[in-house]
């Protein structure tokens, strides 16, 4: 009941293979790939031609972005996004299921949700578990690649989920949101590199480590267990919230989970921690490091 209530913002490896079974993937149901990994380390473009689960498209994060930003992976424009993903069979009416190959389970996949959402979509749902549970499960795969029908989509931002460096920079004095950091905690007590960058948080930000909502598994907790967590941190799901982390990622962790709470108004500060330590004055770049120094 839950899972129709908050439409659908997780599916099941059952539920998706029973529809890949009988061949509703197609225009009204669409399986993306949003996998994204270090190019040292992996090919996501490459692994998904070699396996991915019947009828999926390649949602390539590093095309469907705003190539002309110097940060990582800020939204597109409204008209690439639309083209974009209208290229790959998606239209308005059309339940898009996003899944990742990480090790954790679930790593790019709720960054390809919140995107989908703040363009307008309601219709998108994570995998719950990935695309490693699915091969776990024994549920069909496939080196088979599909050519979508390209599809209408009009997309329209909405502001109220996407956060900007000046309302961040304005809500350090004013406090009229509360924001919660997504990365490791060394990398928000400043206490080590956070991948080649300094690090430390936005003053007045609270941390809750993504991987906290996944079990050891790689599926998301109950939503008692997280409703517990967010407790814990003192963050209230009653009042306005924005999530945070290293480039617009693992953020989209926090958005997924406050939703499965009911609450689907988390913004997502899109530049997060690397644009804010190259545009914010030094002492809203919070470090216990430098706190030690001084």
């Amino acid at each position: 009941m839950a899972q129709k209530v908050l439409g659908r913002a997780l599916v099941t490896a059952k539920w998706l293979s029973e529809a890949v079974r009988a061949g509703r993937v197609g225009t009204s149901l669409r399986v993306l790939d949003a996998s994204w990994y270090p190019p040292q380390e992996r090919n996501a473009r490459q692994e998904f031609k070699e396996r991915h689960i019947p009828g999926a498209s390649f949602f390539d994060i590093e095309e469907c972005r705003d190539q002309s930003s110097p940060y990582d992976f800020m939204l597109p424009s409204e008209s690439h996004f639309a083209d974009y993903v209208g290229r790959l069979g998606v239209g308005n009416d059309t339940h898009v299921v996003v899944y990742d190959g990480d090790e954790l389970g679930t790593f790019y996949a709720p960054r390809a949700w919140w995107m989908f959402r703040a363009f307008g979509h309601k219709e998108v749902s994570v995998l719950n578990g990935g695309f490693k549970n699915w091969v776990k499960e024994g549920h069909p795969v496939t080196a088979e690649v599909s050519q979508p029908t390209p599809a209408v989509f009009k997309a329209k931002l909405n502001t109220v989920l996407v956060k900007t460096f000046e309302e961040m920079m304005q809500n350090v004095g004013s406090l009229r949101f509360q924001v919660v950091d997504s990365r490791p905690e060394g990398r928000f007590r400043g206490t080590e590199l956070d991948q080649g960058l300094e690090s430390g948080h936005i003053p007045g930000a609270v941390n809750i480590p993504f991987h906290s909502f996944l079990t050891e598994t790689g599926h998301e907790k109950s939503i008692e267990e997280i409703q517990q967590i967010f407790r814990e941190k003192k963050v209230d799901l009653s009042k306005p919230l924005t999530a945070t982390c290293r480039k617009g990622v693992t953020a989209c962790h926090i958005a997924l989970a406050a939703y499965l709470c009911g609450k689907r108004d988390v913004a997502v500060y899109d530049g997060s921690w690397s644009e804010w330590v190259r545009r914010a004055p030094p002492r809203y770049k919070v470090s216990e490091l430098k706190r030690n120094k001084a």
